[in-house]
């Protein structure tokens, strides 16, 4: 059985990877999706497709885990061509792992089987709260594995971010 999980990974965190490896107990591989992939350079959005890619297959392949396909899918806002799209760009799956209820009834609405996954460490682990110690000088290298802290270091990303606050409106 391959699964998809499709998320903007902004950036890849503990929780994803915990999430990937509970989806691989059941599956035997595994599509990961890098939603809103047209979308960097943003406080919601600073990382790049290219960049978000680098973190999650370097995090992916030092866990040992090589049985999978990163796709990146841009938005095309229109929900009733949005399955379509992303199954012309993605290999052949047969289940779907969401928690976003649009996505859940969208992928359901075309007879996709769709589960739920265990959010991990959410008061922790998420890309909303990582961004924002990243911004404010909090510590945020330990909700992210080494591999993604190093690549954010090696593209100047939590600059990246706090320059972003200077001249974003979100």
């Amino acid at each position: 059985m391959r699964a998809l999980v499709i998320g903007r990974f902004q950036p890849f965190h503990n929780g994803h990877l915990e999430m990937v490896r509970t989806i691989l107990k059941e599956a035997k591989s595994i599509i990961v999706g890098i939603g809103s992939a047209q979308y960097s350079h943003t406080l919601k959005d600073p990382f790049t497709a290219g960049e978000r890619h680098l973190m999650i297959s370097a995090t992916l392949e030092e866990s040992k885990i090589y049985d999978f396909y990163l796709v990146p899918i841009e938005d095309v806002n229109s929900n009733p061509l949005w399955v379509a799209h992303v199954e012309s760009l993605t290999p052949k799956f047969d289940k779907v792992y969401t928690n976003n209820p649009l996505v859940r009834r969208l992928f359901k609405e075309k007879g996709y089987n769709v589960e739920s996954v265990s959010l991990m460490n959410r008061t922790r682990w998420s890309g909303t709260k990582i961004r924002g110690k990243m911004l404010n000088g909090g510590e945020w290298r330990s909700d992210v594995p080494p591999q993604v802290s190093k690549i954010i270091a090696e593209i100047d990303g939590v600059q990246r971010i706090r320059d972003l606050a200077d001249g974003d409106e979100e």
